[in-house]
């Protein structure tokens, strides 16, 4: 489905006479060297993209990677553009899940066809915002690319920081004097980070040549731009090392103080047993019932005996408890 399609001129959007939708007439409204069109597209089925494939000229394999999705975020070069794969990503708090989208870019010279897929980092608004400064739009398909990165990536440092407020709540829980169960949160956060990672990750070589103009395709005027996307993506994946890092720490920390927890239950019921052994050894004694045992027919005989437990049972208390094993 395309969603939208305009002509730019010198940074300035033109109004056209033709249908959206009518792409041949579309690209064809480009008079000017420094006229292009940007239409985008949300999850568009087979034969709408083989429309917009033969409108540009698309290399079939990219189309291919952009109808199904699902692709690893690169950067593709052909004779006549690039081919850009961004994964898009939100956070469902209540969840903690990572959600991800994706957004595929064909550039060239005179256009840029972005095909997004999923429900996050909707471009309309980055359009408008794009519109609204036309000294950076007039840098041409470059400017589009760049508001379509730096939206994506700030996405990225949304649920960066979401998933640092997660972590700090499982560290606070770890070292809680309250018992908690953290280790399934801890996998969960763990596997959300590796898909912040996947996202991430791949997309620094992208920026990276992008910053220092080494795609023809991006123009030099718009490396310094480029420079601050690939910034925030090396704050974004260190950010992630970090959390994964602390993660795995409060995990051993979590299994330790398991380990520290069973030792002091397993004193306590030591010490219990021991309590209780004292009483049922003077009453195995006294329970034998051997005639030359002298205290069988003492009258006060009975009550002697449950003093005897009472006090030694109350002395193996104070001890246990003044060592600190009850």
């Amino acid at each position: 489905m395309i969603v939208d399609s305009a002509l730019y001129r010198g940074g300035i959007r033109i109004p056209m006479i033709c249908a959206k939708d009518d792409l041949t007439a579309v690209r064809a409204s480009t008079e000017e060297n420094d006229d292009f069109v940007w239409v985008g597209l949300h999850e568009p089925v087979e034969g709408e993209l083989e429309i917009v494939a033969r409108a540009f000229d698309l290399h079939p394999l990219a189309v291919e990677d952009a109808l199904h999705a699902h692709q690893r975020p690169k950067l593709e070069r052909y004779e006549d553009g690039i081919f850009l794969v961004l994964k898009t990503l939100w956070y469902v708090d209540e969840e903690d899940a990572v959600e991800t989208g994706e957004i595929n870019l064909f550039v060239g010279h005179d256009f840029v066809i972005s095909v997004r897929h999923g429900e996050g980092t909707e471009l309309h608004t980055a359009r408008l915002d794009l519109e609204q400064r036309a000294a950076v739009l007039g840098h041409g398909p470059s400017a589009v690319v760049y508001a379509i990165c730096d939206r994506v990536v700030d996405s990225y440092e949304e649920v960066a920081g979401a998933l640092e407020v997660d972590v700090d709540e499982v560290e606070e829980s770890v070292f809680s004097p309250a018992r908690s169960q953290d280790s399934r949160r801890i996998y969960v956060l763990k596997r959300e980070l590796s898909e912040v990672r996947r996202a991430v990750g791949p997309l620094r070589e992208p920026m990276n040549r992008f910053a220092t103009g080494s795609i023809p395709t991006i123009s030099q005027e718009a490396a310094p731009f480029f420079r601050d996307v690939a910034d925030h993506v090396t704050r974004v994946t260190e950010a992630v090392e970090a959390l994964d890092t602390l993660l795995s720490t409060a995990f051993d920390a979590h299994l330790a103080r398991i380990s520290v927890q069973q030792n002091e239950d397993m004193r306590k019921i030591s010490a219990w047993v021991a309590i209780a052994a004292v009483g049922t050894l003077i009453a195995g004694i006294y329970g034998m019932n051997f005639d030359n045992m002298p205290e069988l027919h003492w009258r006060y005989g009975y009550f002697g005996a449950l003093a005897l437990m009472g006090v030694a049972s109350v002395i193996l208390y104070r001890l246990f408890k003044k060592s600190g094993w009850l």
